[in-house]
């Protein structure tokens, strides 16, 4: 769904109904520091930070960007130090109350398990960001976009709040390169802490060879995978082998790109299936495979407790119901490389002349590439930001044709845009599955909006009474 989209109050709602919740961890350091600088409404921001485990951090926080009553519109939300290898350490505290704060507001008013989704090529953010969840009790991590081979030995070493380490990905990278982030809680927690609840890690997979690769390398346990297929919403896995496009200009997914079902179930570990399992008839089939359950990504986004601006999922919803709702899989748009899932939507910048408007500019910078400078150091660099500086830093020209800034569009997506210079506001840029087209079955009749429990309602009928069990059937 992208940054903030699941976010709390929706992943409540779905945990409240016996499924799993699942928040995602993207930029919510930056959310939370945007939410404090709108004035905080409804003050959930602060109730949370009130339960933080280290109120010296909680007051830091709310003195440095709390606005009682919130910023004047035009003035743009401070800029924040983008996260790196060696991040201030008042960047890891906001990374790591920011991530208390919204697994535990979603944590509230129920006992059921709720999630967290973390994108393994943000691997910078990973170590402060996990540390913060397992504080607030978050019952499952789920990673993909990576392998993520590495982070079951985080889990282990939080549960002590024992230092952990993980290696980042260095384009360039020599033999003898020691590039492994290093995080201590001790450094910020005060006093002694009980042991932590280690969660279940579900990895993302689109493979069956990430999946074997997982259980043999992994420095810890696997509990699960999430089975994704190129329908779902955000970041998609790119085709095996060589590139090739569709007239339309989407890349062309083949029989190489589909799970072997029956093999996974050889794996004897528990798998979901994702990507458009959005209705009960399909919902009955990943039941008939074998799968525990299915994640649902499309129909929760939009909800009315989504994070999605609602000005977006109003003018999205009417187009699905008019039968002209678009979803274009763009082998551009995300500087990583990866193909990246985009709603046609006016005045976003998913046309091409709001594109060409907006000034090349990367100052979030999560989906920035480290790489190995001359002098052995690390560097980073975006295929979205000013051309002239991507090449000054050994980029690829080629590689910054038609990148645009996820980042701020993501921002945008959940009602909180960078403004700039008083009156350019940055626009959006929205990610959603292909079963954008289906979200009217979950329309109440004569109305334009939707709940969790209008989902719910359609997709758990009598007879799928296996999803009506509590646990994990909606990964959101």
């Amino acid at each position: 769904m992208g940054a903030g989209v699941s976010h709390w109050r929706l992943a409540q709602s779905v945990s409240s109904r016996g499924q799993l919740g699942v928040v995602s961890g993207t930029a919510l350091d930056q959310i939370l520091a945007r939410r404090l600088q709108d004035g905080d409404p409804g003050g959930h921001m602060r109730r949370a930070l009130d339960a933080f485990p280290v109120p010296d951090i909680a007051r830091r926080i709310l003195d440095k960007y709390f606005i009682p009553g919130g910023k004047p519109p035009a003035e743009p939300y401070l800029a924040l130090p983008m996260i790196c290898f060696d991040s201030a350490p008042e960047l890891d505290e906001l990374s790591v109350a920011a991530n208390f704060v919204e697994v535990w507001l979603a944590r509230q008013g129920h006992n059921n398990p709720v999630g967290v989704n973390f994108l393994e090529k943000i691997q910078t953010a990973h170590l402060a960001a996990i540390y913060g969840a397992m504080l607030a009790g978050v019952d499952y991590i789920i990673m993909g976009a990576g392998i993520p081979i590495r982070i079951p030995g985080v889990l282990d070493a939080y549960v002590n709040h024992q230092p952990a380490e993980y290696p980042i990905h260095v384009r360039g990278a020599q033999p003898g390169d020691d590039f492994t982030m290093r995080f201590d809680p001790r450094r910020y927690i005060n006093g002694d802490l009980p042991p932590l609840k280690r969660p279940r890690f579900l990895a993302i997979i689109s493979s069956n060879t990430l999946a074997i690769t997982l259980l043999k390398k992994a420095n810890g346990r696997v509990d699960g995978f999430v089975v994704e297929t190129p329908v779902a919403g955000g970041h998609n896995a790119p085709p095996r082998g060589a590139m090739q496009l569709s007239e339309s200009g989407e890349p062309i997914y083949g029989e190489r790109d589909v799970v072997d079902i029956p093999r996974l179930r050889e794996l004897n570990v528990p798998f979901w299936l994702a990507g458009g399992y959005g209705s009960p008839a399909t919902i009955r089939q990943a039941l008939e495979q074998g799968a525990a359950g299915v994640q649902v990504g499309t129909a929760f986004a939009f909800s009315v407790e989504s994070g999605l601006d609602p000005d977006i999922r109003r003018r999205l919803l009417a187009a699905a119901v008019e039968g002209t709702a678009r979803v274009f899989t763009d082998p551009l748009a995300s500087p990583t490389g990866y193909p990246f899932k985009v709603a046609r939507l006016q005045n976003s910048a998913s046309e091409a002349e709001v594109f060409a408007a907006r000034p090349r500019i990367c100052d979030l910078g999560y989906l920035r590439e480290p790489y190995r400078t001359p002098e052995g150091g690390i560097g980073y660099r975006c295929a979205s930001e000013p051309v002239s500086i991507y090449e000054s830093k050994g980029g690829v020209t080629q590689e910054t044709v038609g990148r645009k800034c996820v980042c701020n569009a993501l921002m945008a997506n959940i009602g909180m845009p960078q403004t700039r210079k008083g009156n350019r506001i940055e626009a959006a840029l929205v990610t959603t599955g292909d079963d954008l087209v289906s979200i009217p079955q979950f329309l109440p009749p004569g109305k334009l909006e939707y709940t969790v429990a209008d989902v719910f309602a359609v997709l758990l009928p009598p007879g799928i009474e296996a999803l009506r069990q509590p646990g994990i059937a909606f990964a959101v």
